[in-house]
C-alpha cells in the first residue's frame, strides 16, 4: 500500500510540475520526503500531495527538501584555484569573451564564487545560473549570506565585495549584476549551447545512473569544443570518452574536438 501511495505521488508531481522523481535515487528521495510528510502531519503521500498542490509555502519546502540546497562560497577551495589559474586562462585565450553556466545553482554561492573570480581576473564573460527551485533562486537574487557560507571565501574578496549587516553579509551589485538567474529543470528542459564553462557540482549524486548518463550527454552537447565541465568532488566521470570528454584536471573535463 505504502509503495503504491509513493508511486502515485511521483506520477502526480510529474503531472503537476514536470519534475520526474523517478529519475532520482528512490531510497534516498523516499526517505527524505517521508520524513518531511510526517513532520507536516500527513498520514499518506496522497494527502501530502493535495496539500502541496494548494499551499505555495509547502510546495517550496518540498522542492527545497528534494534538491538539498546546501552550498558555500569556494566549496573545495583547491578546485577553484585550478579553475582560476589553469582552466580560465586557457578558455579566455581560446574564446576572448567566455560563456558560463552554473547549473543547479541552489542559493547562488556557486555562480557568485565564479563572478568574484571573473572580477578578480578582469575576465569578460556572460554567466547564466539556473535551478529548479524558485525559492532558491529568490534567495540567490537577494544575495544575503551567513558567515558560515563565507568561511572559505578569501578575506580580501569578502571585504571588497560584501556589505556586513548585523548577522549576515550582503553581496554587492557589482557581483550580482554579472549573473542572470533563471528557473530550469535539468532533467526536462532544453539546454543552451556554445558554453565555454559549465559548473554542475554535488547534484549528480542524487540521480539514477540512467539520468546521469543522459545529463552528461546533454552537457557535452552544450559545450564548445575545448569547453569545460566542472563537477563535484564525489562525481568523477569514469568513462569520459563516451561523452566526447577528457580529463583536464581532477573534476574538470574538456570537450574533445
Amino acid at each position: 500500500m505504502e509503495d503504491k501511495d509513493f508511486l502515485q505521488f511521483i506520477l502526480s508531481v510529474k503531472k503537476m510540475t514536470g519534475i520526474d522523481l523517478a529519475l532520482y535515487k528512490e531510497a534516498q528521495m523516499k526517505r527524505r520526503l517521508t520524513s518531511l510528510r510526517i513532520k507536516r502531519g500527513y498520514s499518506t503521500f496522497a494527502l501530502y500531495f493535495e496539500a502541496i498542490s494548494k499551499d505555495k509555502e509547502l510546495f517550496y519546502e518540498f522542492l527545497d527538501r528534494m534538491t538539498i540546497n546546501v552550498s558555500e562560497f569556494f566549496r573545495n577551495p583547491g578546485r577553484w584555484e585550478v579553475l582560476e589559474n589553469k582552466i580560465l586562462p586557457r578558455l579566455t585565450k581560446q574564446s576572448g569573451r567566455i560563456k558560463c553556466w552554473s547549473a543547479a545553482c541552489s542559493t547562488g554561492e556557486e555562480p557568485y564564487t565564479l563572478s568574484l573570480i571573473l572580477l578578480r581576473k578582469k575576465i569578460d564573460a556572460t554567466l547564466l545560473a539556473t535551478d529548479i527551485d524558485e525559492g532558491a533562486i529568490a534567495k540567490a537574487k537577494q544575495g544575503v549570506y551567513t558567515d558560515r557560507s563565507l568561511q572559505d571565501c578569501p578575506p580580501d574578496l569578502v571585504s571588497k565585495y560584501f556589505a556586513k549587516d548585523t548577522h549576515s553579509y550582503r553581496i554587492l551589485d557589482e557581483v550580482k549584476n554579472k549573473v542572470t538567474f533563471k528557473k530550469h529543470n535539468l532533467l526536462a528542459d532544453p539546454f543552451e549551447s556554445q558554453f565555454d564553462l559549465i559548473i554542475c557540482r554535488n547534484v549528480m549524486i542524487y540521480f539514477t545512473e540512467e539520468a546521469k548518463h543522459e545529463l552528461y550527454q546533454k552537457f557535452s552537447r552544450a559545450l564548445k569544443p575545448g569547453g569545460v565541465l566542472f563537477v563535484g568532488s564525489t562525481e568523477q566521470i569514469f568513462q569520459p570518452h563516451q561523452y566526447q570528454l577528457e580529463a583536464e584536471d581532477t573534476f574538470f573535463y574538456r570537450k574533445m574536438g
